[in-house]
């Protein structure tokens, strides 16, 4: 039995002009629980010509299982960036009428279907993706990578992590891959800056969730976010011309849409700046100490 998109030991069964002829009898495999459209019920796969040579029968040799461009099952020896199981940022080549096709470092790009993309990509983009097979048995990518991502990172609350964001969804926020491999989100009340799919993005853990999935946040700890709100609120004022409309009775969705703040974080930044000396809070703003 052979098994689309992954690495096995086979050995070689026989030789020809065009190539090898490989087959699995006789050679263990630590590869179980495969779909059936992941299968291929035959005896050999062949090994091309130009791989095959210095191989004499016998021999056992490590290849990768796919469909060539007339939807053959064949063999390489040539390992691509990307195997079932994995997540891997593929480089777009092209993009079609169809899909896209991805640079995985075989002969035959890697087709990702306009149905699996969670944004549309263009020629040159970098994106994350997984591999499956369709239908018809052929292997394709998809970025709809959420029940791939790992759950058991290393992270703690208030570790500050790295990471690409896949899928943004209105009613819960920016998906994120941490390290490109594990699970988080940021919470769309915490996206206080524009965030789109296919950025790096680099955030602080809030918390852990029992899953062992993360939350996080763009913003740094209070303590350490004060200086700088306070100062981009103080900016705003002076390019105001000295007052500003908004208090601590303003909407949080309001603050938000003109500074990029929590609630929060906005009375924290004017009481900063009330103590220094800098601001008067009137009951219709916020004004400049002349």
């Amino acid at each position: 039995m052979f098994y689309l998109g992954r690495t096995q030991n086979l050995r070689v069964a026989k030789l020809v002009d065009h190539g090898a002829y490989l087959s699995s009898d006789g050679v263990s495999s630590e590869i179980c629980d495969v779909p059936e459209n992941e299968q291929i019920d035959s005896k050999n796969i062949l090994l091309p010509k130009k791989q095959a040579e210095g191989l004499k029968t016998g021999d056992i040799v490590s290849v990768f299982i796919y469909k060539d461009s007339e939807d053959r099952p064949i063999a390489t020896t040539t390992i691509p960036a990307l195997t079932m199981g994995e997540i891997k940022k593929l480089r777009v080549k092209d993009v079609s009428q169809i899909g896209a096709f991805l640079d995985w470092g075989l002969m035959k790009d890697l087709f990702l279907p306009f149905k699996e993309q969670t944004f549309r990509v263009k020629r040159g983009d970098q994106v994350l993706v997984s591999l499956y097979a369709d239908k018809s048995s052929r292997l394709c990518a998809t970025m709809k990578i959420y029940n791939m991502l790992q759950s058991d990172s290393p992270y703690k609350a208030d570790d500050m992590v790295k990471g690409t964001c896949y899928e943004k969804l209105e009613s819960f926020g920016a998906y994120v891959a941490v390290d490109d491999k594990y699970s988080a989100l940021i919470p769309k009340h915490m996206l206080f800056k524009q965030i789109t799919p296919g950025m790096q993005v680099e955030a602080r853990v809030m918390r852990v969730h029992e899953d062992g999935r993360l939350e996080l946040t763009l913003r740094g700890k209070a303590y350490a976010e004060i200086d700088p709100d306070s100062e981009q609120i103080y900016e705003s004022l002076v390019d105001a011309g000295g007052f500003l409309p908004y208090h601590d009775k303003t909407s949080p969705e309001l603050i938000i849409a003109k500074f990029g703040l929590s609630k929060n974080a906005f009375k924290r930044a004017i009481g900063h700046l009330l103590k220094d000396g800098k601001i008067k809070i009137l009951d219709n703003g916020i004004e400049l100490v002349k």
